[in-house]
């Protein structure tokens, strides 16, 4: 009976490492599993873009007999990449700068002054993320249509620039709503104005939040197709995203040079995900702790 009892309270000893052994490699393979899930298909992309077709079409999973960096100069000759390139640049950096700006002055508005129907006017903007972009595709094109502004580069500025704002309008009221009054208080005192308060202490002190609004924005700037391909209809206007299309035509498809067009396409968002990284997650993290 005793030795039972010892060996018992040993068993019992040995169970919360046991579970902790087994939590940490329950999670290992998880993370493994997720990463795995994530850079494979990037890695076949990259490996694919530097093959022939007839190596992609004959092995798509093995490496390539040797290095086909001409894909690239295709993509350029074949498509004008770099006119797209450089339309994709100008449409994601205007529409993430007035997008922010627009956003910060609407949320500094809403977080700092009292007037009727605030909340409701914000509710019903903030509901703006509930509905799907393809819900909205006819009356957005009929008012680029009324505008005259069809085939434009700034047709496309603005609607992504609204289309996002109900989620970056959410995302910096809530950096906004924890600054503290007492600041813009003792701006008062020292004769600071109203534009002077919002670009000198609110928006500075908000940067974490317009960061990770921005990022956002620049994301879906630069990898909307739908939208691109609705209101341009000449290649002059049109981005990298619908730039792609063009490896495929009605008998043939130039597959690896496709794959080094998109390879091409993904590294500007990668570029700015690894510049404002800590940015970003801080930006989120401060939000959700703070509300």
């Amino acid at each position: 009976m005793p030795k039972l009892l010892f060996e018992k309270r040993f068993s019992n000893s040995l169970e919360p490492g046991r579970s902790k052994f087994f939590g940490s490699i329950i999670m290992w393979v998880v993370l493994a599993f997720f990463l795995f899930y994530t850079v494979a298909p990037m890695v076949w992309l990259l490996i694919s873009s530097l093959k022939t077709n007839a190596e992609l079409i004959a092995s798509p999973f093995s490496l390539p007999e040797k290095m086909q960096f001409t894909n690239y100069t295709n993509a350029f000759q074949v498509s004008g990449l770099n006119r797209l390139f450089l339309n994709s640049m100008v449409v994601s950096l205007s529409a993430t700068i007035l997008n922010v700006l627009i956003a910060a002055m609407a949320a500094y508005v809403i977080a700092r002054f009292n007037f009727k129907f605030k909340e409701v006017i914000f509710t019903i903007i903030i509901a703006g993320i509930m509905v799907p972009i393809s819900s909205l595709m006819v009356p957005i094109f009929t008012l680029i249509k009324t505008l005259g502004v069809y085939n434009t580069r700034l047709a496309l500025i603005l609607t992504y620039t609204g289309v996002s704002l109900p989620l970056s309008l959410f995302i910096i009221r809530g950096f906004i709503n924890n600054i503290p009054v007492e600041l813009e208080e003792a701006a008062i005192i020292d004769g600071c104005g109203f534009y002077s308060r919002f670009f000198k202490i609110i928006f500075p002190l908000a940067k974490p939040g317009l960061i990770t609004a921005a990022t956002f924005q620049f994301l879906y700037s630069w990898n909307e197709f739908v939208y691109a391909m609705l209101l341009t209809s000449s290649n002059s206007v049109r981005t990298m995203q619908v730039g792609i299309r063009f490896f495929s035509n009605q008998f043939t498809t130039d597959y690896t040079s496709m794959y080094a067009a998109i390879v091409i396409s993904i590294i500007p968002s990668i570029i700015g995900y690894i510049l404002f990284q800590e940015q970003i997650i801080s930006g989120l993290t401060s939000g959700a702790i703070k509300g």
